[in-house]
């Protein structure tokens, strides 16, 4: 066991080097840089003035110095300063966090309360019209963008209830109930597109366990329907489910950029797009790889589950 856990580890650490050499890169493909950006929108071009900011943003140091200078500011807790305002980066940054994570963690709450209890009617109540109705509500899931279906929410409060989400962020500790119901809705719309993969997943998944053996030996010796599915069935069911739930995270992470905007909130994914377009290196950098963090520490706790979950799975030395 600890052998896996530290091999997992290891891959965690290449696996996160990886990615900052390619969101490094990557940035730096991009033509231009905030210095010519800056220059631009001033209307002319001073030589001179030019070398000396990119020389005070340490922008003329070659590649392979600016990318050791960003992973030792990782390392010592320091993001960097921002090029566009000139503060900072941890202090734009810091104040977007609670507002991402917050949004995040409700949507994927929302996708596995909706997926996983759906999916086990579905498989439980197989080829009846109930479901077929929860198959019919997964596949429009599946096809709707999550930000068309913000924009939609919006659209049907304002026709039938005469009443929009506020337009501007509103903190926990001004008014709670307005706050949460600000990040209901956005939640939502991201964790319905989740669920119905969950629901999809979860009804395979059971469906397979309830051909074996042990569920019909179960039913046989009398056990309470709701105890064979629920205590038996779909705790062998859930790894497959699990897997899905770590994957849906990167998704949700991803998707947060539009649905942040759509819902006028200020997180870390709206910030982003911002920050790209001033090709602020040192935002865009720390923000995505805040992303790839989360995915990747995703994935390793979903890994470690197994073992939790499944006592059956054994790791050799």
């Amino acid at each position: 066991m600890k052998t896996y856990v530290l091999k997992r580890l290891a891959i965690v650490l290449v696996t996160l080097l990886g990615m900052s050499v390619v969101i490094f890169v990557l940035l730096r493909l991009a033509p231009g840089d905030v210095v010519d950006i800056l220059f631009s929108a001033a209307g002319y071009v001073n030589p001179a003035e030019k070398q000396a900011i990119m020389r005070e943003l340490g922008l003329d140091r070659p590649y392979w110095r600016q990318y050791l200078d960003w992973l030792a500011q990782m390392a010592t807790g320091d993001l960097g300063k921002s090029y566009r305002y000139d503060v900072p980066a941890w202090q734009i940054v810091r104040p977007l966090l609670p507002v991402t994570l917050e949004l995040g963690a409700l949507s994927i709450v929302v996708a596995v309360l909706l997926g996983v209890p759906t999916g086990v009617v579905s498989a439980v109540r197989q080829n009846t019209f109930l479901d077929y109705g929860l198959r019919i509500m997964s596949l429009a899931g599946l096809s709707m963008p999550s930000f068309w279906l913000g924009m939609v929410i919006i659209l049907a409060l304002v026709a039938w209830f005469g009443w929009i989400p506020p337009l501007t962020y509103v903190r926990p500790t001004q008014d709670l109930r307005l706050h949460l119901v600000q990040f209901a809705l956005p939640a939502l719309a991201v964790g319905y597109r989740s669920s119905a993969l969950i629901m999809r997943i979860t009804r395979s998944a059971l469906l397979e366990v309830l051909r074996e053996d042990y569920i019909r030996t179960a039913r046989a010796k009398g056990q309470r329907a709701g105890a064979v599915i629920w205590r038996h069935a779909l705790q062998n069911a859930i790894l497959p489910v699990i897997t899905v739930v770590g994957i849906e995270v990167a998704f949700v992470v991803g998707g947060l950029v539009v649905t942040e905007t759509v819902f006028n909130l200020p997180g870390v994914a709206r910030f982003l797009v911002q920050a790209v377009l001033w090709r602020d290196y040192p935002v865009v950098q720390n923000l995505v790889m805040f992303i790839a963090v989360v995915v990747v520490l995703t994935n390793l706790a979903v890994d470690l589950l197994y073992v939790v979950l499944d006592p059956r799975i054994r790791y050799g030395e």
